[in-house]
């Protein structure tokens, strides 16, 4: 049996996490980070600690949906060697030392990052890697919506979504994405990639990747109903991440994608 930790065990993900976890019978939750109180029930035995390095002593493989500073955390013990415990990490609006920190334990341990769990979400990402290529002269925009408690804009996935985007067409994310229109500003040009975010009621996620030409247009959909499609996404990467060797993995390579 898998022993997993979770950090961000008292988030909407989290919470999910713990339910899912008690019907797996491969994986098993062994202790949760919490930073005040936990308010839900855990299986007798489970570790309860605010202390991230008892939670990695604790588990096999810790799962994190948390916040930047305790994913950096996180990170920052296994760079510094005081664990070996392979890392999911779901976490989302990285600073540049945060997402270097990521790639730095990567050489450690295993590590798969994932602006978002949802196995739909990994085939929609191949798809926009394949259409984006194929369909080098249409436009491309993408459009997320979330939750009006969403902090980070854009999310993570529709950037992720757009970088895939980008580099099936040799274009650097950075000098090519819009991520606001206003007022008199020019035609579009020919390879701006433009993100756009929707924020309001209890949307769950919606990510609409659109490639717009001169007669037709394709539009890719995907929509999150619930949290569980994250929760169990994430369990699926940890049961397989705890035989691979330390790199940098996404949710593709754990579904051979």
């Amino acid at each position: 049996m898998i022993k997993t930790g979770i950090l961000g065990s008292t988030g909407r993900v989290g919470s999910l996490l713990i339910d899912d976890l008690k019907n797996d019978d491969q994986i098993k939750l062994s202790a949760c980070h919490v930073v005040k109180k936990l308010e839900k029930d855990v299986p007798e035995g489970t570790i309860v600690t605010n202390d991230i390095q008892v939670l990695l002593d604790s588990s096999d493989v810790i799962i994190d949906f948390s916040t930047p500073m305790a994913t950096e955390e996180l990170l920052t013990l296994i760079v510094e060697g005081k664990s070996n415990k392979p890392l999911v990490i779901a976490t989302t609006g990285f600073s540049k030392h945060q997402q270097n920190l990521l790639i730095e334990a990567s050489k450690k341990v295993p590590v798969l990052y994932a602006s978002n769990m949802s196995l739909g979400v990994a085939v929609l990402n191949k798809l926009v890697t394949l259409a984006s290529k194929a369909l080098n002269d249409f436009d491309i925009e993408i459009v997320e919506q979330h939750h009006r408690y969403k902090v980070d804009s854009p999310s993570g996935t529709a950037l992720t979504l757009a970088e895939s985007a980008a580099k099936a067409r040799n274009l650097d994310l950075d000098k090519v994405r819009v991520s606001g229109r206003d007022g008199d500003i020019g035609v579009r040009s020919k390879d701006e990639i433009a993100v756009m975010s929707l924020r309001g009621g209890d949307i769950v996620g919606r990510h609409t990747v659109g490639l717009y030409n001169d007669g037709e247009f394709i539009e890719l959909h995907h929509t999150a109903t619930t949290r569980n499609t994250f929760s169990k996404g994430a369990i699926k990467a940890a049961k397989w991440l705890v035989n691979q060797e330390a790199g940098l993995y996404s949710i593709n390579d754990c579904l051979g994608l």
